[in-house]
């Protein structure tokens, strides 16, 4: 009797019917398209902050030992349009004005650069210097100022009257080394205009030792 013999064709091996995905040079241009948007975004929000809101400054000299120390990067925020006595401030003094004889605020010339003062007194706020003693008076209240580096006293080139009540639209002001600041008491600087006023000093970023925020009394809290 014959035998058949049954030929068993063997499994076919499955085959993968998808194609791999292809990254398209169309798709490659939108991945960096939209890395150039962020990247944009990103510096025009830098722009924006460091032009309206916060800016950096850099302490030039020895007007403000020993709070602030040549070379100092602070920031700056623009913000604000209210300030406190005691506010460190960046100012733009290309106008000086001090008051002559009669009473009367006239303009000269100032240094022609950004100086950084203490406030002191605001409009309607009047100041006394005892100069003998080295002390600065605020309506009639001594100043307790436990930041400064020496006693007040006069400068040669006088700007101002005492006791002088400021008037409106103007601060005065004095830097914290007072033997070393030309500040309110000078000519070249006298009263500030409040539109003069660029910003109030946040915080100290550089050095690195000494960040962190500097308050009303001169303390650093780091």
């Amino acid at each position: 009797m014959g035998t058949e013999q049954l030929t068993q064709n063997p499994a076919s091996e499955p085959q993968n019917s998808e194609e791999e995905p292809k990254y398209t040079l169309k798709e490659f241009a939108g991945d960096v398209l939209d890395i150039l948007e962020c990247v944009a975004a990103a510096v025009f929000i830098v722009v924006l902050t460091f032009t309206y809101l916060v800016c950096v400054a850099r302490v030039d000299g020895s007007s403000m030992v020993p709070t602030l120390e040549n070379g100092d990067r602070l920031a700056v925020s623009r913000l604000s349009s209210h300030y406190e006595n005691g506010d460190i401030l960046i100012i733009n003094n290309w106008t000086g004005h001090p008051i002559d004889e009669n009473g009367t605020i006239y303009s000269v010339t100032g240094f022609e650069k950004r100086i950084v003062k203490r406030l002191i007194a605001q409009e309607g706020q009047t100041v006394d210097i005892d100069f003998q003693n080295g002390i600065v008076y605020v309506d009639g209240e001594a100043l307790d100022e436990p930041y400064i580096n020496a006693p007040t006293h006069e400068q040669c080139d006088r700007a101002l009257i005492y006791p002088l009540t400021v008037p409106e639209g103007y601060v005065f002001v004095l830097g914290d080394n007072r033997n070393e600041s030309s500040d309110s008491r000078s000519s070249f600087v006298g009263l500030v205009e409040e539109k003069d006023i660029l910003g109030k000093v946040l915080i100290r970023i550089l050095p690195f030792g000494k960040f962190g925020k500097i308050d009303s009394t001169g303390a650093q809290n780091g």
